[in-house]
């Protein structure tokens, strides 16, 4: 399926690019500001389509211009689609907050109806999304979500106050994402509202110092439920790179020494390897697994790049200076010997492996 995506360099847009990426989906075309800009350069973004999803939109700032802007990008879309004569089934990523009076919520509105207007005059497949809260890896605090304005605060040292304390419901962005395609792959038609955890901003806060206060403390919390999972991955997101690597207490006599190597309210997986020199491991991204590197014998290099992305963090560590590094969700990493010796390292994922569901996609993080 040729798929467009529009708002590709937002939250939405990156997370539905990397679930299409880590199915093996890499032939996608995204429309930017950019693209929006140039009315050809736009037409020629869905000429030939076959689905397109509609992320682009405004939704902080001036309200006269949150009003326009998202109208006005249906109305450019929608001149594209005309003038090419493509016909894509479009999923809009429309909003909860769309029957409210306000600014966001009348552009919204106005947007869909442009749209949906689109469609039924050429019987094209248009699905009105009604996302709740979504939150996610790399979301801007102060703007996609309350969430991010949390992890934020909390992994600068800030501390977080709360405004309003509604109920919320909140829904993790990977989630929208093979909701979206669902959508798309089925050709659904109309208004559709999408369902998300409700939980207070009182209790969310309370979880994400809870997450933090342990991880800090030097222990993966219980990770019992996916919203947990989701809320700690986005979390670390935020305290990615400047946390790492974290140094270990090493506890020596006569007999020898002692590091701990892992306090954990969950179960999981530990595997140790013995790597030769020159010899890289890894190259592969997760998109849910908390995973951990700790270099127990010689020396090594860890790198890691986030997604789509050239910027490569590199950490040099060795086993007479225990550390971890727990890899960020959504960078393809790798581990080298760098030393003349074996290397030894140990690993450990916060979940079993399965082979039918691995959650591990090859990535080089040099990119070729």
């Amino acid at each position: 399926m040729k798929i467009g995506i529009t708002g590709a360099a937002g939250l939405l847009g990156y997370h539905l690019r990397a679930w299409l990426y880590a199915q093996g989906n890499k032939d996608l075309r995204l429309a930017d500001r950019a693209t929006f800009a140039d009315a050809q350069a736009l037409a020629t973004f869905v000429d030939g389509l076959e689905g397109v999803v509609h992320f682009a939109g405004m939704n902080r700032g001036d309200d006269a211009e949150i009003e326009r802007t998202n109208v006005a990008l249906a109305q450019s879309l929608v001149a594209a689609l005309q003038q090419t004569h493509a016909r894509p089934a479009v999923v809009y990523a429309n909003s909860t907050h769309v029957e409210r009076d306000t600014a966001y919520g009348r552009g919204k509105r106005a947007a869909a109806t442009v749209l949906e207007t689109w469609a039924h005059a050429v019987d094209a497949p248009f699905c009105d999304l009604r996302l709740p809260n979504v939150f996610g890896e790399f979301g801007r605090p102060f703007y996609n979500s309350v969430v991010s304005t949390f992890c934020h605060q909390l992994a600068v040292g800030e501390t977080p106050k709360i405004q309003i304390d509604a109920t919320i419901d909140l829904m993790h962005v990977q989630d929208v994402a093979r909701r979206v395609m669902n959508a798309l792959k089925r050709g659904e038609r109309g208004r559709v509202g999408v369902a998300g955890v409700p939980l207070k901003v009182s209790v969310l806060l309370e979880k994400l110092k809870a997450l933090h206060g342990a991880y800090k403390m030097q222990v993966v919390p219980a990770l019992s439920e996916t919203m947990d999972v989701q809320l700690f991955n986005t979390l670390r997101s935020y305290m990615f790179p400047k946390h790492y690597p974290v140094p270990l207490k090493l506890h020596s006599d006569s007999r020898g020494s002692l590091f701990e190597v892992i306090k954990s309210g969950n179960g999981g997986q530990v595997f140790m390897s013995t790597t030769r020199p020159g010899i890289t491991r890894g190259n592969h991204f997760h998109t849910r697994k908390v995973e951990r590197f700790l270099v127990a014998g010689g020396e090594a290099e860890i790198c890691l790049r986030k997604l789509f992305t050239n910027e490569i963090t590199t950490f040099r560590v060795r086993g007479s200076e225990p550390c971890y590094i727990d890899m960020p969700t959504f960078h393809t990493h790798n581990i080298t010997n760098i030393g003349s010796s074996e290397l030894t390292t140990l690993f450990w994922t916060n979940e079993i492996f399965d082979p039918a569901d691995t959650d591990t996609y090859p990535e080089m993080v040099t990119p070729s």
